[in-house]
Formats: C-alpha cells, sequence, structure tokens
C-alpha cells in the first residue's frame, strides 16, 4: 500500500526527530527475514531503548538531512531495517548483532556514529562498548583504586607489627 504525501511528512519527521537524538545507526538488509523473527527483534528493543523501522531510503534520505547521519546517503541501497539507539550508543549494534547470529539472512550493511560511515564489519565494536550503567561502574572503580591503594599502604605497617608479634609468640610457645 503506497503512502499518501501526509504520510510520508510523518514517517520522514518522525525518523529525523529519532536521528536528531540518537547515538548510532545500524543499517540491516533484512530480505528473507520472517515476520515472526521482525516482531520479535521489535519488540526486544523497544524494551531495550532502540528505535526499529523499516522504511522507504527515498524518505530516510530526506529525514537524516541535517543530522549526523547525513553521511549514510549514499549507502541507503535495498530493503534496510534501520535500528537507531537512543539510550546508549552500543544498543542498536547488540540487538541487531544478537539477530544476525539467529538469522543468517539478516545482513548487516553499514553503522554510523559521530557522523561517520563505517562498514557492517565494525558492528562486532559498537556492540562492545559498555552500557551507561557499565561505564559508571569502571568509572567508579577507576575513581575508588587509588583511595583503596593509600588505605592499604597506611594499614599496612600495622598490619604488618601484628603478623611480628604473633609470630615471635608462635615461636617462644615451642
Amino acid at each position: 500500500m503506497a503512502l499518501n504525501l501526509e504520510q510520508k511528512k510523518a514517517v520522514v519527521s518522525e525518523i529525523a526527530q529519532v536521528a536528531q537524538e540518537a547515538h548510532s545507526l545500524v543499517a540491516a538488509e533484512y530480505r528473507g527475514t520472517t515476520v515472526d523473527a521482525l516482531t520479535t527483534m521489535r519488540s526486544e528493543a523497544r524494551k531495550n531503548g532502540v528505535y526499529l523501522r523499516v522504511a522507504k531510503n527515498t524518505l530516510v534520505k530526506r529525514a537524516v538531512q541535517g543530522t549526523d547521519y547525513e553521511c549514510v546517503q549514499e549507502a541507503l541501497v535495498g530493503p534496510l531495517l534501520y535500528a537507531f539507539s537512543q539510550e546508549d550508543p552500543g544498543g542498536a549494534a547488540r540487538l541487531i548483532k544478537t539477530h544476525a547470529k539467529e538469522n543468517e539472512l539478516l545482513d548487516v550493511k553499514f553503522v554510523s556514529i559521530g557522523g561517520e560511515l563505517l562498514p557492517g564489519s565494525e558492528l562486532g565494536r559498537l556492540a562492545s562498548l559498555p552500557t551507561k550503567d557499565e561505564a559508571i561502574a569502571q568509572l567508579m572503580a577507576v575513581m575508588k583504586a587509588p583511595i583503596e591503594k593509600f588505605v592499604r599502604t597506611l594499614a599496612e605497617p600495622h598490619a604488618k607489627l601484628t603478623r611480628t608479634i604473633a609470630a615471635i609468640k608462635d615461636q617462644k610457645a615451642v
């Protein structure tokens, strides 16, 4: 069913709004993928903060004009599934990577992050980026490490003295 002009404008404005706020974009060719597989993927996308959309390439070209994803306009060829990460940069990549393992027909064409167009082979690198919670935990561990080392250094002379006295006590008890 063909879209009328108003429906096309609505699709373009919706995708443009998502593209303005998105952290990354993954595009995959979905030819031959079953409806059940796409429905499952859409359900997981909603749970993980990923905007998943199948749209005409001409509409997506118009939608990404003036955004960081303007660089992908030349790569929009064939039936593509667009996944925009809205919460963390690796969200869409993790989703597509998981489903590409289960479905050989899902072929990643390109990845875009920070205004840069990358080949589909870079999907693994993008998927390996930590989530927001993981990044905060790593940052806190790095910030906490010097303090922990300082406290251990301050406590070590007392601990060594205690161990020495205990060893002398054990030696005299024999």
